[in-house]
């Protein structure tokens, strides 16, 4: 019969073979994420080149669009994903982060519930219901309200001249801050939640109010997960298409006034992929994409940077 000790050693080999198992097996996983991020790039690399073969590096500052002469730019579509996202930001990050903090620190238990399983109804509405809405009711309400009373009022400004469509970059802003705003909330919101409960309790015992427990104790140590919620809508108005294309007019210009129409990336490839007929204007869109998918990694790592240098901060405090 084997002896204790012999038993021990053994569950101890037993052990040791399933982390190694359990290591291996995750990094498979994560092997994974990397080969595919690689072939996607590879993919719209090697697809792309009729493009890059005829066009060269003026198409990312050309703004000629002309399919029957094969004369095409870019960079129309870059200014108006990059435009329209930085406006969803500007409108969902208040909104989003003040009602996470509602939610999580001030508000009843049970309106809470409530509306968080609301907030998260509107994360999973498709986005081409929300561009039909945007239609019917943002439109006209731009057109016929909010436009003409920003121009009254900051006319002065380029941003906020010209005629009043109702379609045009500031309503595609507004309507992906809707989308992003469900994101920045529940993310957030979970962030504010996993502060551990003596942060509070040490706070309130030093004579802090309810405000300043949550906005000096609580947010602070919530930042990093604040800071994901962010990049995370931004992510989501980057890539946006249908809701996009109902609204933002598609012209493939640059305007400086937020009223004009203008174009993304994502709504000009899911616009005329299927009209793309010759090897270079079917380039042009999968080079559009790749264009796309490194504006994502840049930004995605300048977010990444950005949180580490806050958290060296936080450290050194």
């Amino acid at each position: 019969m084997a002896t204790a000790v012999q038993v021990r050693h053994q569950a101890r080999l037993f052990d040791k073979a399933g982390d190694r198992i359990a290591r291996l097996a995750t990094l498979i996983f994560a092997a994974l994420i990397v080969l595919a991020a690689v072939l996607i790039v590879h993919v719209l690399w090697v697809d792309s080149s009729p493009a890059r073969h005829a066009l060269g590096w003026r198409f990312l500052t050309s703004s000629e669009w002309d399919p029957v002469t094969e004369k095409f730019g870019g960079l129309p579509f870059i200014y108006g994903t990059v435009v329209t996202s930085v406006l969803a930001l500007l409108i969902s990050v208040p909104l989003g982060v003040g009602s996470a903090i509602f939610l999580s620190e001030l508000a009843p238990p049970r309106l809470s519930g409530t509306l968080t399983f609301l907030v998260e109804l509107l994360a999973a509405i498709p986005s081409v219901i929300y561009g039909l809405l945007a239609i019917f009711t943002l439109v006209p309400l731009m057109r016929i309200d909010v436009e003409p009373f920003l121009r009254s009022t900051l006319g002065f400004l380029p941003l906020f001249q010209g005629l009043a469509y109702g379609v045009g970059m500031l309503t595609a802003g507004v309507i992906l801050a809707v989308m992003t705003f469900p994101f920045i909330i529940s993310v957030s919101r979970e962030s504010l939640l996993a502060v551990p409960r003596e942060q509070r309790e040490a706070a309130l015992a030093l004579g802090a109010t309810k405000w300043e427990m949550t906005w000096d104790v609580v947010v602070p140590y919530a930042r990093l997960g604040i800071l994901g919620s962010i990049f995370l809508g931004l992510a989501r108005a980057l890539g946006e298409t249908m809701a996009v294309t109902m609204v933002i007019g598609n012209s493939a210009a640059i305007h400086a006034s937020l009223f004009a129409p203008g174009h993304t990336i994502a709504a000009v490839i899911a616009n005329e992929f299927t009209e793309a007929t010759g090897d270079v204007y079917r380039g042009v869109l999968i080079e559009l994409g790749l264009v796309l998918f490194c504006l994502t990694i840049i930004l995605n790592g300048a977010a990444r940077l950005m949180i580490i240098a806050t958290t060296g901060k936080g450290a050194r405090r």
